[in-house]
């Protein structure tokens, strides 16, 4: 893919919804890539894990480091999970977008969600102010670039739909592409934020809702967040307890052959 092509932004204009899936390290992001996804986008929890951490325990510059070699590893257009970006403040909301643009990314999203316990979500000024100076950077950018505007309350025990969707509805008076409350698991507040908006709705995947039922609703893009790397985990956790716990290995007839992750992951193949 050009990398200051649109097709990014496009997917989000289709007679469908699509899926994004998100990968968490360079191996990951090939196999997606290889099974017909349009589009990839990373998560900040998968990748902590994947190296030990809790999530938010990844710095910045490491966060950017880890993009870009998801970037580099296919030809998709990747949107990234930033968190809160790499500050408080709004200018720091659109250094953000900077960097982003800086690792080849087709598009990145930002939170208001602060990372402190004690004061989870920013407040709706300051919140606003940070989605207005992201959106003026990823404007400013010589190619397009699909800036993506969090509203956290449902994650973080504030089931407020009405403040939700002020938020939503002031990011994209600000100027976001696309709006994403995540940890919604009821299609009618998932078709309530879609019909308070114009611009596409990102909503993540939960085993309560399906496809049909959220294409229905008007969202226009799902997302799976740490969700596969998760289920990665938990394979790994059944064949661990049946290797302990019975002494068999059938767990090994469910794995992906080596031989295709071999010839996927060979040089020119």
């Amino acid at each position: 893919m050009a990398r200051n092509d649109s097709s990014f932004r496009k997917l989000h204009g289709g007679p469908e919804a699509f899926i994004i899936p998100n990968p968490w390290d360079i191996g990951t992001a090939k196999f997606l890539a290889s099974l017909g996804f349009k589009a990839l986008a990373t998560t900040s929890a998968g990748f902590a894990f994947s190296r030990g951490l809790p999530d938010g325990g990844i710095d910045f510059e490491q966060m950017m480091v880890h993009c870009r070699e998801i970037v580099a590893a296919t030809d998709l257009p990747v949107s990234a999970d930033l968190e809160n970006g790499k500050g408080d403040s709004a200018d720091s909301a659109a250094e953000t977008i900077f960097a982003a643009e800086a690792a080849g990314l087709a598009g990145c999203s930002i939170e208001d969600a602060t990372g402190d316990k004690t004061r989870p979500i920013y407040d709706f000024n300051q919140a606003v102010e940070r989605v207005a100076a992201a959106a003026e950077a990823a404007k400013s950018l010589r190619r397009d670039f699909v800036f993506t505007a969090r509203a956290e309350n449902f994650l973080h025990g504030r089931n407020d739909l009405d403040d939700t969707i002020k938020r939503l509805q002031a990011y994209e008076k600000a100027g976001a592409d696309v709006l994403y409350a995540p940890g919604l698991t009821d299609i009618k507040v998932v078709r309530t934020i879609c019909q308070s908006v114009s611009r596409p709705v990102n909503v993540l995947a939960v085993p309560q809702l399906t496809m049909a039922q959220l294409n229905e609703a008007g969202a226009r893009r799902i997302s799976v967040g740490s969700k596969l790397t998760n289920y990665a985990f938990a394979s790994v956790e059944r064949a661990a307890r049946e290797m302990l716990e019975h002494g068999t290995f059938t767990y090994a007839r469910d794995a992906t052959p080596y031989a295709t992750l071999q010839k996927l992951f060979s040089p020119g193949d």
